[in-house]
């Protein structure tokens, strides 16, 4: 079974849970392309990066739009207990670390295609939910990929996951 990525359920909420993160390193590499193909073209290098140092997968997969428009952020998880100073150097071009720190995360699940619309409609109705629960955003939305692309899609478990602090509005 794979591992997933670590958090503690804090608070569920009738449109999302409310999780505490623990902190990770992830594995990132920087596409370009629409939506649609970016986890899976980002997919080989970290694929390459995690087998050729002997990391476990883990999951999600998770994508975010980078930084450039058009391109996408997509990241692995790696195994909770690696830090930034042991793990493995990428030496796979394209793969970068990077660690993240402890965060306080709103998650929305959903199956169903991994498409541009449906992450924005997730991700559109998760930043409502978390704001109407007397919290805001920290951070953008991400979609998370748990299952793999063989998996029918009324199977697949997605989530939209959005950094959040609390408003300490009644």
């Amino acid at each position: 079974m794979t591992a997933e990525q670590t958090y503690q359920l804090i608070s569920s909420y009738p449109d999302f849970e409310l999780r505490d993160y623990a902190g990770c390193v992830m594995a990132r590499v920087n596409v370009s392309g629409p939506f649609e193909a970016a986890g899976n073209n980002a997919f080989r290098p970290l694929f390459r990066y995690i087998s050729g140092t002997g990391q476990a997968m883990t999951a999600p997969v998770l994508l975010q739009p980078g930084q450039v428009p058009g391109t996408f952020d997509v990241s692995f998880v790696l195994p909770p207990g690696t830090r930034l100073d042991s793990a493995p150097v990428p030496e796979v071009p394209g793969v970068a670390l990077l660690e993240v720190p402890q965060a306080l995360q709103a998650a929305s699940s959903y199956s169903g295609r991994w498409t541009q619309s449906s992450y924005e409609t997730h991700a559109t109705a998760l930043e409502v939910a978390v704001r109407q629960a007397g919290f805001e955003p920290a951070g953008s939305p991400a979609f998370a990929r748990y299952d793999p692309p063989y998996k029918p899609w009324f199977m697949r478990r997605n989530e939209v996951v959005l950094p959040v602090v609390h408003t300490n509005r009644a």
